[in-house]
């Protein structure tokens, strides 16, 4: 075997061990503890247990939220692990050093190489759901910086001409900041705009299943396009992706990739290009094996 990886998320910890082709060979799952102690522990345990099946091969851990790289300190909302050193910590609890990597950026990492954005540079990876963040990747390699929080994409400001337009509320996000695009984008956000155009708390899945038959609803789908090829066009102008590979929850949607695809032509500067915009191939394990190939990246440089 040649790496593990481990997918860890606010409900559960999935661990995936790869061989020399990047396959997934064997697999481990449990849920994830709501105390901070506790999950050190498991986490450990899924460390351990996976360096029983690569011997001395390399570990990452894909969790959700950041680590701020000054202080060692985690930030995240789904886990109990704000303020506190998590990555020294499981390391610490493993007894052998791990790669730490925010599981946006191990998806967008394994879609990269692996994935719908193979042989594609630049690449960015897009997680739609509950939450919006990912990844830009360039021949092969995450792009990563001094402050951690490239790919936070979700926090960037929302297009304020929609808003306005559309007279929808500014609300505070998650993070703390106000008018995120995040907070319209993200699966809550596409209820909100609902809400706010027909006054029916929708859900993404009942706006996804009426928009072809419910006017209410192509409204509502058809602003969110909107919303989503806005801040595809501010990743356009800073990254210029040959490729926006799309994963999460919302990823699910029939017709989003042709969908956003056209919006984006709307929102792109007259005459010019637009990326190719794909649907994440690699399932449940791609994030496990974008960790696992960031490790494998840092030990083999």
């Amino acid at each position: 075997m040649i790496a593990a990886g481990l997918d860890l998320g606010g409900t559960k910890i999935e661990t995936q061990v790869f061989d020399a082709g990047w396959r997934r060979v064997e697999g481990r799952r449990d849920d994830t503890p709501k105390d901070y102690d506790a999950l050190v522990a498991l986490v450990a345990e899924h460390v351990r247990w996976a360096s029983g099946r690569t011997g001395a091969g390399p570990v990452g851990v894909g969790g959700a939220g950041l680590i701020n790289l000054g202080t060692g300190e985690a930030l995240a909302a789904n886990l109990p692990v704000t303020g506190r050193p998590f990555p020294a910590d499981i390391a610490a609890a493993a007894g052998r050093p791990v790669t730490y990597v925010n599981d946006c950026r191990a998806l967008a990492l394994s879609e990269a190489v692996f994935g719908a954005a193979r042989g594609a540079s630049p690449a960015v990876g897009l997680i739609l759901g509950t939450g919006v963040g990912g990844g830009v990747a360039v021949e092969g390699r995450l792009v990563e910086g001094p402050s951690g929080v490239g790919g936070e994409f979700g926090h960037m400001a929302a297009p304020a001409h929609l808003v306005a337009e559309h007279g929808l509320p500014v609300v505070r996000c998650g993070c703390g900041r106000l008018g995120c695009v995040e907070t319209y984008v993200a699966g809550p956000g596409m209820t909100r705009i609902a809400e706010a155009l027909t006054g029916r708390a929708m859900t993404p899945p009942e706006i996804a299943a009426a928009k072809a038959t419910d006017p209410e609803a192509a409204r509502v789908w058809g602003l969110w396009c909107r919303f989503a090829a806005e801040l595809l066009m501010t990743l356009v102008c800073v990254v210029d992706p040959a490729v926006v590979v799309i994963g999460g929850g919302l990823s699910k949607i029939e017709g989003l990739a042709e969908d956003l695809t056209a919006a984006l032509h709307g929102a792109q500067l007259s005459g010019f290009p637009v990326p190719r915009i794909a649907i994440a191939e690699g399932g449940d394990a791609t994030g496990a094996r974008g960790a696992a190939y960031a490790a494998w990246q840092v030990a083999h440089g």
